[in-house]
């Protein structure tokens, strides 16, 4: 899977800040709840 570049407009949030160090946080949307988890191998998922 190519990474496509990302434009100027884009947001740029980093995942440890997210997470204030640890490994998980809880981001919402329209009131839905997601975790997005930062695994050990370094790769990020995101589950409702």
């Amino acid at each position: 899977m190519n990474a496509q570049p990302l434009s100027p407009a884009s947001p740029v949030h980093q995942a440890r800040i997210l997470t204030e160090g640890g490994t998980r946080a809880v981001i919402v949307l329209d009131g839905a709840a997601y975790s997005l988890r930062i695994t050990r191998a370094g790769k990020l998922i995101l589950t409702k």
